[in-house]
């Protein structure tokens, strides 16, 4: 039997003690006043979560990947961060993965018992050929679930950055990581009900890891998603707004590039530029590894 006396997040909240004991609105202003209280505690974390952020941005521009760990809502929220990557910046499935306890079945069901297995977690990172080139972040609102102690201890060993997020104070798991993030949400409204405030931290944190990661290996033009995936009505028409926006030009000029190249960004460099050959704009590109500013540059400095 593990003492959980000493997690933070076990803690009772002294602010919603007669939540059974009120209206519908006072429960739900009662929620909603601690749930005020999660940005702040991740404003105090900026400092690991930049730490982190230049760690996975050096590994995706050297071919590794971002893993998340976790299980339970941890888990979930690894796969929810992880699964969004794909579509909103065009980049491959494999780049950012999330693992959950109890894998798939997991996602829908809860299966509290695996989360007590560290092989579990070995097993599930070996089937993903883990290799120092990646960097490991395990979730974990009490910071010592033994299946994301497990897959942090074998990403040490195996020589990857390894961090995590945690909401619990001076919890194992940051001792163990080289880049721990924790923001200290404190006692939950219901006590140790982590997808509550716990979850909306973690969430907003893998949220800020991979935005800003993306950002930084040009997956974004000022503020705006030119990596996006024309994969239906709406993303097609948040492409044609974003050529629009960025190069000023009507929407039948806008949907012509995007039908020529099929790609935001070329159709977005093909038009500030003025070259129009896609192997030339593949070529200077990739030269600045699909970031368009750097481009530019190169193309402005070439007719000074």
């Amino acid at each position: 039997m593990i003492d959980i006396s000493k997690i933070s997040t076990e803690e009772r909240n002294k602010h919603t003690k007669n939540i059974d004991m009120v209206e519908t609105k006072e429960i739900l202003r009662l929620i909603n006043e601690e749930d005020k209280t999660v940005p702040l505690a991740v404003e105090k974390a900026i400092d690991q979560i930049t730490e982190v952020v230049d760690v996975v941005t050096n590994a995706f521009s050297t071919g590794g990947r971002l893993f998340y760990i976790g299980a339970g809502t941890s888990g979930r929220i690894g796969i929810l961060d992880a699964s969004e990557c794909p579509p909103t910046f065009g980049v491959s499935p494999s780049m950012v993965i999330g693992l959950i306890a109890g894998g798939d079945k997991a996602l829908k069901e809860s299966i509290e018992g695996i989360e007590d297995s560290k092989k579990a977690a070995i097993k599930d990172l070996r089937k993903k050929n883990l290799s120092a080139n990646d960097v490991v972040i395990g979730i974990a609102a009490s910071g010592r679930t033994p299946y994301v102690i497990g897959g942090i201890e074998y990403a040490n060993k195996m020589g990857c950055a390894t961090a995590c997020i945690t909401t619990s104070y001076q919890s194992e798991i940051a001792k163990i990581v080289k880049y721990p993030i924790e923001a200290i949400t404190g006692a939950e409204p219901l006590t140790g009900s982590t997808r509550m405030k716990s979850g909306t931290a973690q969430k907003l944190i893998c949220n800020m890891i991979t935005t800003a990661s993306m950002v930084k290996i040009g997956k974004v033009y000022e503020n705006l998603m030119v990596d996006v995936q024309m994969s239906n009505d709406k993303l097609i028409s948040r492409a044609k707004r974003i050529v629009m926006d960025v190069t000023g030009v009507s929407s039948d000029e806008a949907v012509a590039a995007l039908q020529k190249y099929n790609s935001v960004k070329y159709a977005i460099f093909a038009l500030i530029s003025g070259i129009k050959n896609e192997d030339e704009i593949k070529q200077i590109l990739n030269n600045h590894h699909g970031n368009i500013r750097e481009s530019l540059k190169q193309i402005k400095a070439t007719f000074q």
